[in-house]
């Protein structure tokens, strides 16, 4: 499953660790006016690996995000940035991440939050 054109379009790259789905986003190319990360680049790292890793979760069910929410922590004007899918809930129809977001030295720079409905493609 690929993460949709958007997501390769800012460079994010995704792998999945000990059943987590790790994403790696660079800050050059995704920053605001003021020359850091913008906080929309970060919402779409948080939605494009949490909406995999809930598709991961039921396999054949599109996985669609109904909720994400981001709370920026630091400014990143350099480097990249890696967050990793946390499970809140798998549940038969609904499912939630937390995703926190870290920079190069391994400081926090946001946390993310994502909920994601499961259904199937027929419907």
């Amino acid at each position: 499953m690929g993460m949709g054109a958007l997501a390769e379009s800012m460079g994010i790259e995704m792998t999945i660790e000990d059943g987590a789905v790790v994403g790696r986003m660079p800050v050059a190319g995704n920053t605001q006016p003021y020359g850091i990360l913008h906080g929309g680049a970060t919402a779409v790292l948080v939605e494009s690996i949490g909406s995999v890793a809930a598709a991961l979760t039921a396999p054949g069910r599109l996985s669609l995000g109904i909720e994400v929410g981001v709370t920026h922590h630091r400014a990143v004007r350099e480097g990249y940035v890696t967050a990793r899918t946390e499970p809140v809930h798998v549940g038969g129809t609904i499912v939630s991440y937390n995703v926190p977001v870290h920079d190069d030295e391994g400081r926090r720079i946001a946390t993310g939050r994502l909920t994601c409905l499961l259904r199937d493609p027929s419907r």
